[in-house]
């Protein structure tokens, strides 16, 4: 009879045994599945992390030509138009004696006394030039055109008054 108590014995420790190890090896599966995502989801980041910075590098490299070309043609195009602003009165279309034109640049580009140079100023003529695909004006120019039309011009004299013993500026008077 021990004969048995020790066989039952023995089986029991064995089971128990068997439940642990098992038990173990669940948790060892557990953990190295856990650090195998945990892995992949780091490696994989990283790699798309490398992946989507050497996509933009080479975007970059790719449109900065683009964008360096953009600005050369566009810088071209203002030198090209500042030139012709300076030129225009000299074109044999311009409708005005070139002597009796002024180049202001801003906010009108030129303005032209006509017939100054015969010392007879028949009118004062604002113009504004545009070299580029469209003639839109900007606001500050819209603002310059609309107040000329609405004729809400004016000429003053202003005379600087000056000590010239003590080398000195007085009264400005506004006439």
């Amino acid at each position: 009879m021990i004969e048995w108590i020790v066989i039952i014995l023995l089986i029991v420790i064995v089971v128990v045994l068997f439940y642990q190890y098992s038990k173990a090896i669940r948790q060892i599966e557990q953990t190295a599945r856990e650090l195998l995502e945990k892995w992949k989801e780091t490696e994989l980041e990283q790699v798309s992390r490398e992946r989507a910075q050497n996509l933009f590098s080479k975007w970059k490299l790719e449109e900065e030509a683009t964008i360096r070309g953009d600005a050369v043609k566009r810088s071209q195009a203002v030198t090209r138009g500042l030139v012709t602003e300076c030129l225009i009165p000299y074109f044999p279309d311009f409708p005005y004696n070139p002597k009796d034109a002024r180049f202001l640049g801003t906010p009108v580009d030129l303005i032209v006394f006509d017939g100054l140079s015969d010392e007879d100023v028949k009118e004062v003529v604002f113009i504004e030039i545009k070299t580029g695909k469209t003639a839109n004006l900007s606001k500050r120019e819209r603002a310059v055109r609309d107040c000329i039309n609405e004729r809400r011009v004016k000429y003053y004299i202003i005379h600087q008054l000056v000590d010239e013993g003590n080398n000195q500026l007085l009264d400005m008077k506004i006439k």
